[in-house]
């Protein structure tokens, strides 16, 4: 188990299904072993070109986020995801990023925040998804 509080693989806390298409943008170079094992034909790029079904954008500053939150809406499909990843304070890593700069950031642009996940002992993630009247 992997900077996690679940018995549960990273994958399957992220939400990773079968035959997913995962944008990753700025992600950490180890990060396909840490979601290993993945369910089947889940394919990966690092690209913001096109849609996703799932988007997992790590940054560690408010200014990166707030210029990239628009098109990362438009990335995912209505009932996608996004999943917004900082570096936790414990990791000592600079940021002016957090879980209350995602929410004062995404929530006004009609996406809402449904789960939170450690990634790995760096790595943060706040889950946000198109509310359902914005679908």
């Amino acid at each position: 188990m992997t900077a996690g509080y679940s018995g549960s693989p990273l994958a399957k806390r992220l939400g990773i299904r079968e035959s997913y298409a995962v944008a990753v943008l700025n992600g950490p170079d180890d990060l396909t072993d840490l979601l290993e094992p993945l369910p089947p034909a889940v394919t990966f790029r690092t690209s913001a070109r096109g849609k996703a079904d799932m988007v997992m954008l790590f940054t560690r500053s408010r200014a990166d986020f707030e210029r990239r939150i628009d098109g990362l809406g438009r990335m995912i499909f209505p009932d996608s995801m996004i999943w917004v990843c900082w570096p936790k304070r414990a990791s000592k890593v600079p940021t002016d990023m957090s879980e209350d700069v995602v929410r004062a950031v995404a929530l006004p642009k009609g996406l809402v925040d449904v789960k939170v996940c450690a990634i790995d002992a760096t790595w943060s993630g706040l889950k946000v998804v198109w509310r359902k009247e914005m679908r």
